[in-house]
């Protein structure tokens, strides 16, 4: 009965004209990465407040609301488990990070990574052994290694660099557009947050072979006189 409702409340916020702008956006045309993506038109607010609303929904609904095809609906499922996970105790959080590991094939889009990620697999792992990134660093699955890399913006969040720089060596040629900008993103916040130094270091050793969309992104805050010495590999 709940996940009707939800989806009630849904239909309701639908705006068909912003769903097809998103579904542009998105890139859901045949042969593009999220090609067969519906998207309703929801804003992330609105879809936060539902998944609020709605939190209460067993994993067997949420799961449900995960495998559907309809981005919101999956937008929705992430927003609760991140949710309650942070609401949860540890045998809650062992269980959501359980789940979302063995749902990765419907975390299938960049901004469901972006704003799940971090939040589970990342948080999780701050003070466990952390294979399991690294595993997904070399996983056939775009999401997956993106999955990967984004995880680890929890542990800069906390003061720690070397998990994102050595998932970044995993994924620093990586000929995919979406791994480039998320690997140079956390390069980025590595420097902004951590270290410029330790960004840096890496990129010296990296630069002239990372993909030059990486790159762009990694050094997005430094000088103009600086940045122009590493686009133009004079370092």
């Amino acid at each position: 009965m709940m996940l009707e409702k939800l989806r009630a409340d849904l239909e309701k916020l639908a705006d068909p004209q912003k769903g097809k702008f998103l579904q542009r956006f998105f890139k859901t045309g045949k042969g593009e990465y999220g090609y067969g993506d519906v998207f309703l038109g929801l804003t992330v607010p609105q879809s936060r407040q539902l998944a609020i609303k709605y939190k209460d929904l067993t994993l067997v609904k949420v799961r449900e609301l995960l495998k559907s095809k309809i981005h919101e609906e999956r937008l929705i499922a992430l927003l609760i488990l991140v949710h309650n996970f942070q609401k949860g105790d540890k045998k809650l959080k062992k269980k959501i990070f359980d789940f979302y590991l063995k749902s990765t094939k419907y975390v299938n889009n960049w901004d469901l990574v972006d704003l799940s990620a971090n939040k589970i697999i990342g948080e999780y792992l701050l003070d466990k052994p952390t294979n399991i990134l690294f595993d997904l660093a070399k996983s056939e699955s775009i999401w997956e290694r993106r999955i990967a890399i984004i995880a680890t913006y929890q542990f800069i969040i906390n003061g720690k660099a070397d998990l994102t720089l050595k998932i970044a060596e995993i994924l620093v040629e990586d000929k995919y557009d979406l791994i480039q900008k998320a690997v140079g993103w956390m390069l980025r916040e590595v420097g902004k947050r951590i270290s410029r130094e330790r960004e840096e270091e890496f990129l010296r050793k990296y630069y002239k072979k990372m993909p030059r969309t990486a790159l762009r992104y990694a050094i997005e805050h430094f000088e103009p006189k600086v940045r122009e010495k590493y686009l133009k590999g004079l370092l």
